[in-house]
């Protein structure tokens, strides 16, 4: 589902509880980020991480550990960039060489409501674009889509900069496709200095979004021009 998100130069593995992936085993240096974790906690990493490794041969390079950089951020292989999430019962991987992109986001909740202690993720510009969707598409969690894309971009922005993204400091437009189906774009606008990309300092990020299967998914992709 999540490949359906990203451009053709990205390799995206995805695994549900009744995978065999969901029972793939660590890797060194992977089992001690972990040791304190619960079961659950720990069957979810271990799986996300199967992903990771299935997408890296897909692209011609070895399966290695992933361990964690700073702020909790996936360790690449040389000349990869990816993102992963998991949610209860899924876990995804989406990875590209480095010369084909600059960053890449990818994020997966359940589509159910937001907890009511959550709507302080909401800018007041994005309720107002919020009201008029779910006029359109009651069906859809619109505040979980929207969290989920701030997800993404800061997954997306992390890599680029080194430095925290605030909820806040994003305000993310959703456009839903025609037709009917929960899907369609999204555009961030940064309320920051924005990363340097290509030689030019990018102020936005693009990405899409879905909600399906009981998931909501977002994913943005940040090319080098």
């Amino acid at each position: 589902m999540i490949e359906e998100l990203l451009p053709e130069s990205v390799v995206a593995v995805e695994a549900h509880r009744d995978d065999p992936l969901w029972d793939a085993g660590l890797h060194p240096g992977e089992a001690a980020l972990v040791e304190r974790a619960v079961a659950k906690r720990r069957r979810e990493f271990a799986a996300v991480r199967g992903c990771a490794r299935r997408a890296m041969e897909k692209l011609g390079v070895p399966a290695q550990s992933v361990l964690r950089g700073e702020r909790g951020a996936p360790r690449w292989p040389a000349g990869l960039i990816g993102s992963m999430t998991h949610c209860d019962g899924y876990c995804a991987a989406a990875l590209a060489r480095a010369g084909d992109l600059a960053s890449l986001g990818i994020d997966a909740e359940p589509h159910e409501p937001l907890p009511d202690d959550a709507g302080h993720i909401v800018l007041p510009a994005e309720a107002g674009r919020i009201a008029r969707l779910r006029e359109r598409q009651p069906g859809v969690h619109w505040e979980r889509i929207l969290f989920s894309a701030k997800e993404s971009v800061y997954k997306a922005w992390f890599p680029l900069t080194g430095a925290w993204l605030d909820f806040s400091e994003a305000d993310i437009t959703l456009h839903a496709a025609p037709g009917g189906r929960p899907h369609g774009t999204l555009r961030a606008e940064l309320l920051v200095p924005g990363p340097q990309v290509g030689g030019r300092r990018l102020q936005a990020f693009e990405g899409r979004w879905a909600a399906r299967d009981g998931l909501a998914l977002t994913a943005v992709a940040v090319p080098h021009s």
